[in-house]
């Protein structure tokens, strides 16, 4: 290949470097975070940035106003505050075109005002209690979840980290940068535009198939099973452990049942006359127990006055869906210790609709994989979505666990009864931090560290809390894209993309050449992660808008929204992993309904930013 006569040995590095990412981040190579950090270290060594180019990232103001963001959405969602919105949100109408407008709109503006990840995270599982309760399946629901809070994201500069990124980044190389409501103009059409689409008619395009419970559901009824330790049994008076009992290969214990007391089967737990040893596993290592001396066959309780299925008590049960920053992607649960590290157990795995069939402890964990988690009430405390670095969000899966952590609310006594009053002061320091980057009054950075502080201050959130809330990963890979961003605009790297796109489109005009943008940073976006998309694709649309002397900020405002609006696979935009596993979707169910959503935002976005920047 003939080097191109305008570029340097630099950004022939750089342009193999940003392949090679594309590349590890499409195969799925490593976590996201790591996988540009390594990218930035090669650009780094070969002194194509120097160390102040490549670690500026770290303190951009975007990078700081994202974490900020962060802990203004725990301290919101710590103190319940959204709680008084489920009347709202729940109304009584099964009709589903009412129905998803009912909800969607409100998602929208509240995904306009904080983060929309956590947000989303918040809404599951009240949209999956609500949903059982109207038997209404929850695969009707999630997408549009999804999709309503990534365009509302697009609502305000605040609504989503690419926002943040596309302003801090057009701020650092010198351009005016975004203002909280100038991206306002392109999504408030577009919300409405989706909203629009679901209600009326595009639900029939949402499969029917719940959430993938009930297979779970009766997944777990055929693998658990009991048994007594009897009198004679030489079990008695040693540990689990001792005994041989906590891992049998092809199945392990759960839960040790003693009078009216569920027990978590711990490797030390010592076993007494009576117990009754919860399993789960298969039949063969169920026939393999009972033949021991002094193990014999438990049968469970009959069916209920109106013919309920059989049920075995067990601890609560939690859903987790598994972050893409998680430790346990690409690991299992055996490798993980899972029960010792995370204080759980593991019943079952859902992936996308179906159960995992195979044994959960020597499966291959994936991002979006829900989780089944047997463990103490205050499971959803230690790992709720304040910490999504593990767990996008992890909620109670039945009236057992939810009454199980009401119960320990009154024990913990009037703490938690004094932090649900601060929920209108969680609002209040939430409106005022809007309210305050909106007039102009601070920079939307200050708005929002001071809005953190205060949320910390004030006991909307403790400071633990507040630690667990921050995405470690999002963050590095926010700083770490921006580092690659200056090696792609002080190579050339990016003059020469803009070109060469413009050699195609600018004949066609600057519509033309808004719509290439468009489609080049969206299908990055659903190839890896829309931060990194919104950064390598941000220099390359300053550099096109530089040769036609076009407004920034209308080239600057194509990114960020195309750069949000993934609506065609999961991987994408993580609101889509969220709902996957709690919806029962499919890859495929996402192109099907997304493509007529993607077409609609492009075509009104294109739109209003030509009209009202150029």
């Amino acid at each position: 290949m003939t080097p191109h006569p305008l570029l340097g040995p630099d950004a022939w590095i750089t342009g193999a470097v940003v392949l090679g990412l594309v590349g590890a981040l499409m195969a799925d190579w490593g976590r996201p975070d790591l996988v540009l950090l390594s990218g930035l270290s090669v650009l780094l060594v070969t002194g194509v940035v120097s160390p102040d180019q490549a670690f500026a990232g770290f303190s951009n103001s975007a990078v700081l106003t994202v974490g900020a963001l962060y802990v203004v959405a725990g301290g919101v969602q710590h103190t319940n505050a959204l709680s008084t919105l489920d009347r709202v949100l729940f109304p009584d109408t099964t009709r589903l075109g009412p129905l998803l407008a009912r909800f969607m709109v409100p998602t929208s503006v509240l995904s306009g005002l904080l983060n929309n990840t956590p947000i989303v995270a918040m809404l599951i599982p009240r949209l999956q209690a609500w949903a059982d309760a109207q038997d209404i399946p929850a695969s009707k629901l999630m997408i549009p979840l999804s999709y309503a809070a990534i365009t509302g994201g697009m609502m305000t500069l605040v609504g989503t980290s690419t926002n943040l990124i596309v302003a801090g980044l057009m701020e650092a190389e010198g351009y005016e940068p975004l203002h909280l409501f100038d991206v306002t103009w392109v999504g408030v059409p577009a919300a409405l535009v989706v909203i629009a689409y679901f209600v009326l008619g595009g639900h029939r395009l949402l499969p029917d198939r719940g959430g993938g419970t009930a297979a779970v559901e009766e997944e777990l009824g055929q693998n658990m099973f009991e048994v007594t330790v009897t009198a004679s049994s030489p079990v008695v008076g040693q540990t689990v452990a001792e005994a041989g009992l906590r891992d049998l290969g092809d199945a392990y214990l759960t839960h040790v049942r003693r009078g009216e007391q569920v027990l978590q089967g711990r490797p030390d737990r010592g076993l007494e006359q009576g117990d009754i040893l919860a399993f789960n596993g298969s039949l063969a290592a169920r026939e393999r127990l009972l033949e021991r001396p002094g193990l014999e066959r438990t049968l469970p309780a009959p069916e209920g006055p109106q013919g309920d299925p059989v049920r075995y008590e067990t601890l609560p049960l939690y859903e987790a869906v598994i972050a893409e920053s998680s430790d346990l992607v690409g690991t299992t649960l055996g490798a993980a210790n899972f029960r010792e590290q995370y204080q759980g157990v593991v019943l079952g795995i859902q992936r996308q609709d179906e159960p995992v069939t195979s044994p959960v402890g020597t499966t291959e964990l994936q991002a979006g994989d829900l989780l089944i988690v047997e463990a103490p009430d205050d499971f959803e405390e230690r790992w709720s979505s304040g910490s999504r670095e593990e767990f996008y969000l992890v909620a109670p899966r039945n009236g057992q666990a939810r009454q199980a952590a009401a119960t320990e609310g009154e024990e913990r006594g009037g703490d938690e009864r004094a932090r649900s009053r601060r929920a209108p002061l969680a609002l209040l320091l939430t409106a005022g931090m809007v309210g305050a980057a909106a007039t102009g009054l601070v920079p939307i950075v200050t708005a929002a560290f001071i809005a953190a502080l205060l949320m910390i201050l004030t006991g909307c959130i403790r400071a633990a809390e507040a630690q667990r809330a921050l995405n470690v990963q999002v963050l590095v890979v926010i700083a770490a894209a921006l580092g690659i961003g200056k090696a792609l605009q002080t190579t050339g790297l990016a003059k020469a993309v803009a070109q060469s796109v413009l050699a195609f489109t600018e004949p066609l005009g600057p519509v033309a050449v808004l719509v290439a943008l468009y489609l080049m940073t969206n299908l990055l976006t659903e190839m890896i992660t829309n931060n990194a998309a919104a950064v390598l694709m941000l220099p390359i649309s300053m550099a096109a808008a530089s040769s036609l002397g076009a407004p920034p900020v209308a080239f600057g405002l194509i990114v960020a929204v195309a750069a949000s609006a993934s609506f065609l696979t999961p991987i994408g935009y993580q609101t889509n992993l969220m709902v996957m596993s709690p919806g029962g979707y499919r890859f495929s169910d996402y192109a099907r309904v997304g493509w007529p959503v993607t077409l609609l935002v492009m075509t009104t976005s294109v739109t209003i930013i030509a009209l009202v920047w150029l």
